[in-house]
């Protein structure tokens, strides 16, 4: 059976039509986009568009390796780790640890699978929409290579043994893949809810529960010592970037498919 979403129900977060660009450098991207549709097809656009946002994942991951070299050399933002670490270290307590090490394992690798998984599993049969696999399936797709890219090209340590919290953790430090994979999954989740939510006050709430979740993601990881302050800031902002990317080609295919349906003799529905 397939799942079809009615029109226009994904196009719209309140008020606010998502295939409507109203900014210069929106429509500008919009036009280029569409005029490769036209030399290739709309099925090879969109992948294009998964083509470029990978190359984007690596791109940033690089810059953020470069930026990072070139503050940890001039003891800029680097400078602050220790300090973060040794106030983590203070105000430790054995409920506070057992607390923060189970929320950790939400965003390990068992629990963030699982979790998105039944999450996604859960969006996709009551949407009866293809939309939430896709969405989540790029997304982790590309926060998996930035994390992986990351480790391999700085090698980092992560703090000392002695200053951490069990179970340890041996691979490179960074960027944190517990906090980058928090930002794409809850903000693309968050994303989806509110393409449905018609009230402010339940948009609001939706966007609060997954910026605290992302955040205290990351300020789990330096409390347990696994992470440096760096390490979790960068994945921060690496994983603000690439939802910011996976939402942008959403609403490109949302413009195009509405454009297609709009046309004359062009037939309603569609799969997404």
């Amino acid at each position: 059976m397939a799942f079809q979403d009615p029109e226009d129900e994904d196009s719209h977060v309140g008020t606010r039509d998502l295939t409507r660009w109203q900014t210069p450098v929106g429509s500008f991207l919009v036009a280029c986009v569409r005029q490769l549709a036209k030399w290739i097809g709309h099925r090879w656009a969109l992948l294009a568009l998964l083509v470029v946002g990978i190359g984007g994942a690596v791109a940033l991951t690089v810059a953020s390796a470069e930026v990072y070299e070139a503050v940890a050399d001039r003891d800029g933002i680097a400078s602050l780790d220790q300090p973060a670490l040794d106030a983590a270290i203070d105000v430790r307590s054995p409920w506070l640890n057992g607390a923060a090490t189970a929320f950790t394992h939400l965003g390990g690798p068992v629990g963030m699978p699982v979790l998105a998984g039944t999450v996604t599993l859960a969006l996709t049969l009551v949407r009866r929409s293809f939309t939430p696999l896709i969405l989540m399936g790029v997304g982790a797709a590309g926060s998996l290579l930035m994390t992986v890219l990351g480790k391999d090209a700085i090698g980092r340590l992560r703090p000392d043994t002695d200053f951490a919290i069990p179970p340890f953790e041996l691979s490179p430090s960074f960027p944190s893949g517990h906090t980058l994979n928090a930002v794409v999954l809850s903000g693309i989740v968050a994303y989806l809810l509110m393409l449905r939510q018609r009230r402010k006050r339940t948009r609001a709430l939706t966007i609060t529960v997954a910026v605290v979740f992302a955040f205290v993601m990351g300020l789990t990881r330096v409390y347990l010592g696994h992470h440096w302050l760096t390490d979790v800031a960068v994945a921060w902002t690496l994983g603000l970037a690439w939802l910011a990317l996976v939402i942008t080609a959403h609403r490109l295919l949302l413009t195009f498919r509405n454009h297609r349906r709009n046309r004359p003799g062009a037939q309603p529905g569609g799969i997404s």
